[in-house]
């Protein structure tokens, strides 16, 4: 009977404790980095490009034969049009041009994914055909903003940061004329589908159907197997340095041949370097 006046305070603390947890949760998700992401790209673009000569264009959806394809950013001006892919992501990042995985590694944990200039290349060939460009006219850049570093070369125009401001500003030929910049803009506000949550609902079930695996029961076990696999504590799968270039080294498996199915170290740095470790 006596307990109510003391249960009414706690209570109080909780209510306040509770959208402090919802405000924490949504932090962590993967939609609340991206819309991070693309706010540091808009707002490094709004203030070091000069909106007389850079036209930026937020987050594009654009109808393509199998359905849609989404554009974080697209800038316009005389130097070219720039394709602007964001990524938010943190630990080592290991990758190349012409590879159609890279690495992210975080402490013991090992994560592939989509090689980024391979992602926008669906974007910049959909945008050279609404837009009538070639290949001098538009450019593929990549930006990487979050705690990650580049533990291995990259390409010019993959950057981190501010870098895409630079890789912008580096283009100093006029490839445009300024009657062909704002016939671009104008077409890609009618190209576009109207930006809405229905369209954006509609572009994520679209790369949901694309990237779901149309695996059989066999298959899917091996899937899962390899998983657990890249999730072996750091005894089993502990970081390697190459003892010819002193880079991380990944483990690998054969593909083919002889010896597929075999695991073995190969260097991060290949093709530069192509030193193997074999677990045998």
């Amino acid at each position: 009977m006596h307990s109510t006046p003391l249960i009414t305070p706690i209570f109080s603390v909780l209510w306040y404790l509770i959208p402090l947890m919802i405000l924490v949760t949504l932090l962590r998700t993967p939609w609340f980095k991206g819309v991070m992401g693309e706010f540091i790209v808009n707002l490094s673009a709004k203030l070091f490009l000069d909106k007389t000569k850079y036209h930026l264009i937020k987050n594009v959806t654009l109808p393509t034969e199998d359905g849609s394809t989404q554009i974080d950013h697209i800038i316009v001006s005389k130097y070219g049009v720039f394709v602007v892919e964001t990524k938010n992501m943190k630990g080592w990042i290991f990758g190349s041009a012409h590879q159609k995985m890279w690495t992210q590694k975080i402490f013991k944990h090992t994560n592939k994914f989509q090689n980024p200039l391979h992602q926008n290349y669906k974007h910049v060939k959909t945008l050279e055909s609404l837009l009538e460009l070639n290949d001098q006219q538009i450019h593929s850049v990549v930006v990487f903003v979050g705690d990650s570093t580049f533990k291995t070369e990259i390409p010019e125009n993959v950057t981190y940061g501010f870098g895409y401001i630079r890789f912008i500003k580096s283009k100093t030929e006029h490839v445009l004329s300024d009657a062909q910049v704002l016939e671009i803009t104008q077409k890609i506000a009618t190209g576009r589908m109207t930006p809405s949550f229905k369209t954006n609902r509609e572009h994520v079930k679209h790369v949901k159907n694309l990237v779901a695996p149309k695996e059989t029961p066999v298959k899917k076990q091996e899937t899962e197997q390899k998983a657990k696999q890249e999730e072996k504590p750091a005894e089993t799968i502990d970081t390697k340095i190459c003892p010819a270039c002193q880079s991380p080294m990944i483990l690998r498996e054969t593909k083919k041949g002889p010896n597929i199915g075999n695991q073995f170290w190969g260097c991060s740095n290949f093709p530069k370097c192509r030193k193997v470790i074999n677990l045998n």
